[in-house]
């Protein structure tokens, strides 16, 4: 079982940047694949990028590809998600999400999840 609690969100002005951070906390973080998701008031969770458990492999959501960056640090149990160029239409509680197998975009297939942070960008 794994312990997920994420950092860095906040208010940034958008065309800024922000680093979220997760920190893991558990068995075995290396051997569990990454996701990070975001959730807009009325909307649906959805998929932001995805890293696995070597950091050998990455994917993104259309809507972030080029922008954001997800990297994952398994002597310290943390996966950042850095976030540039932010427009208002990225403002969301991010979640970050844990799974013991490869990366996947469907949130249903995460088996533990973080509480969240917020994000807010200002236009």
């Amino acid at each position: 079982q794994v312990q997920l609690v994420e950092s860095g969100g906040g208010l940034v002005q958008a065309g800024g940047s922000l680093r979220l951070s997760c920190a893991a906390s558990g068995r075995a973080f290396s051997s569990y694949s990454m996701g990070w998701f975001r959730q807009a008031p009325g909307k649906e969770r959805e998929f932001v990028a995805a890293i696995t458990w070597s950091g050998g492999s990455t994917t993104y959501a259309d809507s972030v590809k080029g922008r954001f960056t997800i990297s994952r640090d398994n002597a310290k149990s943390t996966v950042d998600l850095q976030m540039n160029i932010l427009k208002p239409e990225d403002a969301a509680l991010y979640y970050c999400a844990a799974r013991q197998d490869v990366w996947s975009r469907q949130a249903a297939a995460y088996d533990y999840w973080g509480p969240g942070t917020q994000v807010t960008v200002s236009s």
